[in-house]
């Protein structure tokens, strides 16, 4: 129920009036519109006509707001003052509009700024908290010309990225080998007292203290043993980090553990936290810190936890979001016409860790997915269900982008994914083969890339064997014969602090075996810290990992202490990520790049040299949208009271979307922090936020044009314009 008149009647605080007073102060012209309205419609048509007057004069910031243009190109042609204008005019044009805020679990909120504004001034009332005076103060200044954005230069950019040392840097690799040790002996002592136990792993005879520690240290390098001996509780997560964790925290964990959130760390990611923190990298392990220690935010939220993707509520025999029939609602998750995601009923439906703002926490919520590792192994169901998987995707008429994950798709056993693989080349086959018989115009798509997704080399390098390589490099040698260009290893790490030497070998061979691997980046709090992800891009590189995508944290409430602002995605994308921006003249190169594969590391160290270039930003920054797609395409159309701001994302207009987006329209998402709550959290962890002071003027986003590399190979021949598997209500 709103509870939006009662609002009208409740005091600022003291600290909201001193920000208003000092708003009024600044802007004379806002001052006397306020204090001579006798309503807030007077209020709202004072400022708009007074901004209305300066817009017209502004052609191309006219026509962006009335939606005349959009656009990459449209939008680089608007200045700072532009956005403050169709900012402030948006948010009269949806002044009083409801929105089901699904961060405080579907209660109503309402912008109406002008309105809060208004009330401030005449009653000193309205609600409105100091975060929200702290936008509008900066929003009005942005307007006068006064607050303006100073883009940082590229000897300041490599400067914050110098902060931040890699997981390769000599000094981090010793303190990995005392954490190492520390939690080798550990468990040795906790395997003696029988505390512990696995019947794969036992000591056997009088072994001397030295023999166990060699022994354990040869089982380090089996992956199995990581899974084996992986944490699972609170108590023995702090003691492997030397009782390192605060009281708070570890009442946080416990709550947690009441509330029925997993734990499963495995002790060679656990080894890569600071427990005696280096003076040269201090806050450097944040970024993986925070994705396996929970916050206060997601303990209270699970339990109520609602799936954010609208994909992931699907009904058997109903079309999903997207308006795709799918075979199996669990196994298959479908969004764009040319591709399909598989989640195997194998124990690929399992990762090798539980990130703390993990997409999927809606379905550890309800049980779906979960760590019982030996119950999930494959029954004999899942043979006829991935038949009748294979076989439904045979008939489709515009799929060519097979995407198998999980969980996590290197999870599954070598001969599961062997399985799985043998049957998506028979299927690409299949399609190839009917293509014989049809004409053109009347063709089938035919599979041209398959993808396989994995958070492994980050979690867990051991995994990759030389019996996985193996498998990998025979699928691509025989799928490359039918027509399949792409073979993609598409794994995600979060900080430079996680790529470590195991990770280079575990990438080389990967590599070695035709793939191309692919970065998918969190853009969380604590790795959107200023040039923490462009040392990431910088250190992927250094070992052959391309980027392929910067995510802005989804979810609501549960994620909102990971939750970077969409302003800061932009900010980052405009002012640091524009140093890695390849030249237009070597886009042609870099699409070969798959084909060479093998080669990656020195393709891409040629390339950087020759464009003197720290990293190649191949990555585009984006959300997950809660409809469907991916998009930073944005507009702030309003502010809650809290100074949580209320933005109207349109699809990515770069890319192929189901026809169902044009029933959709635009997708509204309010923010769970405002601006004043993410700095105050940068600063909590010893950021200088001066650094970001431009943050507040970034209101307006536009999703990057998708890199050629990226790029599907093209047919030479017309595939047919129907789609099949699609049900669309007219």
């Amino acid at each position: 129920m709103a509870a939006y008149p009662q609002l009208d009647q409740i005091a600022i605080t003291v600290k909201a009036h001193k920000l208003l007073k000092q708003l009024l102060k600044e802007n004379p012209k806002l001052d006397e519109i306020m204090r001579s309205a006798r309503n807030e419609t007077e209020a709202l048509i004072g400022v708009r006509n007074w901004l209305m007057a300066d817009l017209k004069g502004r052609r191309d910031a006219y026509r962006f707001y009335r939606y005349e243009v959009r656009g990459r190109e449209a939008f680089e042609k608007l200045n700072w003052k532009d956005f403050a204008i169709i900012r402030i005019l948006d948010y009269i044009d949806n002044a009083g509009k409801e929105y089901e805020d699904l961060n405080l679990r579907g209660e109503v909120a309402v912008s109406n700024p002008l309105k809060m504004i208004w009330l401030a001034v005449t009653h000193g009332t309205g609600g409105a908290k100091p975060a929200f005076f702290k936008d509008m103060l900066y929003l009005f200044r942005q307007y006068r010309g006064e607050y303006k954005c100073e883009m940082p230069f590229r000897e300041m950019i490599e400067e914050w990225m110098d902060r931040y040392p890699s997981g390769l840097d000599p000094r981090i690799v010793k303190l990995r080998e005392e954490n190492r040790e520390r939690i080798i002996n550990i468990l040795i002592d906790k395997i003696d007292k029988g505390e512990i136990s696995n019947s794969q792993y036992q000591f056997t005879g009088k072994m001397s203290q030295e023999q166990k520690f060699l022994q354990v240290l040869e089982w380090w390098e089996d992956y199995r043993f990581h899974l084996r001996f992986a944490i699972r509780s609170p108590e023995l997560l702090n003691e492997l980090l030397g009782n390192s964790l605060d009281p708070d925290t570890m009442k946080i964990l416990y709550e947690a553990k009441e509330a029925g959130i997993p734990f499963f760390i495995n002790p060679y990611y656990l080894s890569l936290l600071h427990v005696r923190v280096p003076y040269f990298a201090i806050g450097a392990d944040l970024g993986i810190r925070y994705y396996i220690l929970y916050s206060k935010q997601l303990v209270e939220e699970f339990g109520h936890i609602i799936a954010w993707e609208k994909e992931d509520k699907v009904e058997p025999g109903k079309p999903n979001a997207a308006g795709w029939i799918l075979p199996t609602h669990h196994n298959v998750h479908r969004r764009y016409p040319e591709v399909a995601i598989l989640i195997p009923a194998t124990m690929g439906r399992a990762c090798g860790g539980l990130c703390a703002s993990c997409q999927r926490m809606y379905d550890f919520q309800r049980g779906n997915l979960n760590f019982d590792l030996d119950k999930l192994k494959p029954t004999e169901t899942w043979d006829e269900r991935l038949k009748s998987i294979m076989e439904y995707w045979e008939k489709d008429t515009q799929l060519r982008d097979i995407l198998i994950t999980g969980g996590d798709a290197l999870m599954s056993q070598n001969k599961s994914l062997q399985k799985i693989l043998d049957a998506t080349y028979q299927m690409a086959l299949n399609k190839r083969k009917a293509n014989d018989k049809r004409r053109d115009g009347e063709k089938y798509a035919e599979i041209v890339r398959v993808r396989l997704g994995t958070r492994i080399p980050a979690y867990l390098p051991q995994r990759v064997t030389p019996e996985l390589t193996g498998i990998l490099k025979n699928f691509k040698s025989r799928a490359s014969e039918i027509g399949i260009k792409q073979f993609l290893i598409q794994t995600h790490f979060e900080s430079p602090m996680e790529i470590t030497p195991e990770v280079e070998q575990c990438v080389k061979q990967l590599i070695s075996a035709g793939w191309t691997v692919i970065n998918q980046h969190v853009f969380t709090s604590a790795s959107s810290r200023r040039g923490h992800t462009n040392k990431l891009r910088q250190v992927l590189n250094d070992i052959g990992i391309l980027t392929y995508y910067t995510f802005t944290v989804k979810g609501y409430m549960e994620n909102n202490f990971n939750f970077a602002t969409n302003a800061r995605a932009v900010q980052e994308q405009v002012e640091e990520k524009v140093i890695g921006l390849i030249p237009e003249k070597y886009l042609d190169s870099i699409r070969e790049f798959p084909l060479d594969a093998e080669h990656m590391v020195e393709n891409i160290n040629d390339l950087r040299k020759k464009a003197a270039i720290p990293f190649l930003a191949t990555d585009r920054n984006v959300l997950n949208l809660p409809g469907v797609g991916k998009s930073l395409t944005y507009r702030v159309i309003g502010i809650t009271r809290y100074g949580r701001r209320i933005l109207e994302f349109d699809h990515d207009a770069n890319r192929n979307h189901s026809p169902i987006i044009h029933k959709m329209g635009k997708v509204i998402i309010i923010e769970s922090k405002s601006i004043s709550e993410y700095l105050q959290q940068l600063e909590d962890i010893g950021e200088d936020i001066t650094e970001y002071e431009s943050i507040w003027g970034y209101s307006i986003g536009e999703t990057e044009p998708r890199m050629s590399v990226y790029e599907y190979p093209d047919y030479d021949f017309n595939v047919m314009k129907e789609m099949t598997n699609l049900e669309i209500e007219a």
